[in-house]
């Protein structure tokens, strides 16, 4: 499932093909056509994200509410697009304007809600590293519960836009035992954790990749600092998808376990603050 940065990089990307124009919406799949008529023809306000929920704001009170679940996906024109532009694969929905064309394929939400019932679901969602910075609300849930703060990371209404790679990677960049339970881990820990999602998920907007290995972060930020290309190597990760493998901190065996429903990977040695 897509992690928080990248509904964010897909808002950013809305706003400046299409903030202040006017645009058709259109459903080639069908599945969207009532939602679509009531969109088309209208000014794309903002377009903005809260976790892993995007929210396109159009003239007339009507918000698109998109959710892309485990296979959605929104691509928009990178350049100006010019004449009709092909349909090609299911898409549900189709935003298009004078100069660029956006395509949604395969969401778990796709419909038309009104401003109230949007701030009904940021409402029910914990605060956004990327959106607030105020990462409190998430501490008076997680200190107050006997889940592991593994599973905490991936709850919601706790923390919105964090995923099964942030999850790993951050608590193993400071060393924290996965399996804690929120209401002992302690407080400096969570500070270190808040601060580091606040560093790492901006570049993963101005990447699109996520990126957590020390010098792979600090030459990205350097690079973007100078307004310069940024140039990844293959290795952006600590401990995901590393089963088996060497800890490149301490040598022990990369462990993996089911928790909230994802493969977590750990270093059980690096991995022992509470």
């Amino acid at each position: 499932m897509p992690e928080g940065h990248t509904l964010h990089r897909i808002a950013r990307d809305l706003r400046a093909a299409f903030a202040g124009r006017v645009v058709s919406v259109s459903s080639p799949q069908g599945r969207f056509a009532a939602g679509a008529a009531l969109l088309t023809d209208h000014e794309v306000v903002e377009a903005r994200a809260h976790g892993k929920h995007l929210f396109v704001e159009f003239a007339g009170e009507r918000v698109l509410h998109v959710h892309l679940g485990l296979i959605g996906s929104f691509t928009i024109d990178a350049t100006a697009y010019v004449g009709e532009r092909p349909v090609i694969g299911q898409v549900r929905c189709r935003i298009a304007g004078d100069r660029h064309v956006a395509d949604l394929r395969g969401p778990m939400t796709c419909r038309v809600i009104t401003p109230d019932e949007e701030a009904a679901v940021h409402h029910k969602l914990g605060p956004d590293p990327l959106r607030d910075s105020d990462g409190e609300p998430a501490w008076e849930r997680i200190h107050r519960s006997r889940k592991s703060v593994a599973a905490l990371l991936m709850e919601q209404q706790v923390l919105a836009g964090v995923g099964n790679v942030y999850r790993c990677e951050v608590l193993f960049r400071h060393r924290i035992n996965p399996m804690t339970p929120g209401e002992r881990l302690k407080r400096s820990s969570w500070d270190l954790i808040w601060a580091d999602l606040r560093r790492l998920l901006p570049l993963g907007v101005a990447t699109s990749r996520i990126v957590t290995v020390a010098d792979e972060v600090a030459q990205i930020e350097s690079a973007l600092a100078k307004g310069e290309d940024v140039h990844l190597d293959e290795r952006t990760s600590y401990v995901y998808k590393r089963t088996g493998q060497d800890c490149d901190r301490c040598g022990s065996i990369i462990k993996a376990k089911d928790v909230a429903g994802r493969n977590l990977y750990w270093c059980g040695n690096c991995q022992r603050r509470s």
